[in-house]
């Protein structure tokens, strides 16, 4: 039986902007006026919660696990999108999985005992959480600049501005990130 700070105590709803973060990271930006990462996210937790016997995980990072195969599931209807505009094939899962990877090591540290990992999980998710409440320009950057390891010239051309408008919105952002997170 796994200790209480394993267990896994937080609910459904709690994963929801992780899920529309991973959404949006891994979503051809021209689907985005077809599809929404916010009805992605609620697809995924719907089905989570109509198959919530099935999980069998016991920790948060379980339940995460769990929940970015249901997220992949439902964003394999993506492909057809994607072919429409001839966008290369690419693993749902496995992006989700890079994805989340790139999350983990935003926030990485040198700790990695069990219960680190739970504590780091449990800041993953707070980031998330965090990041939807910034301006969207400045979620956009951090999430082209760290997430998705997009160089400030790269994203700023995927931004349509210039890289030192760019760096602005890093810098707020990041700093308005990091005051959210201490103040919660």
């Amino acid at each position: 039986m796994p200790s209480a700070p394993e267990s896994s105590n937080r609910s459904l709803e709690s994963f929801r902007e992780y899920l529309r973060l991973l959404a949006r990271m891994n979503m051809d930006p021209r689907l985005q006026a077809r599809i929404d990462p916010s009805d992605l996210a609620q697809q995924t937790l719907l089905k989570a919660h109509e198959k919530q016997d099935q999980f069998r995980g016991k920790t948060d990072a379980e339940r995460a696990a769990w929940l970015r195969t249901i997220l992949a599931q439902i964003a394999d209807a993506l492909r057809k999108f994607r072919r429409q505009l001839g966008v290369r094939e690419l693993s749902i899962e496995k992006a989700l999985e890079e994805s989340s990877a790139r999350l983990d090591a935003w926030l990485a540290d040198e700790r990695s005992s069990p219960s680190q990992r739970i504590v780091d999980q449990e800041r993953l998710l707070e980031m998330a959480d965090a990041m939807a409440k910034l301006p969207e320009d400045q979620r956009t950057a951090l999430e082209l600049r760290h997430l998705q390891g997009l160089s400030v010239p790269a994203a700023a051309q995927r931004m349509g501005r210039t890289p030192a408008s760019v760096a602005s919105l890093l810098y707020r952002g990041m700093k308005t990130l990091r005051e959210t997170i201490n103040e919660d």
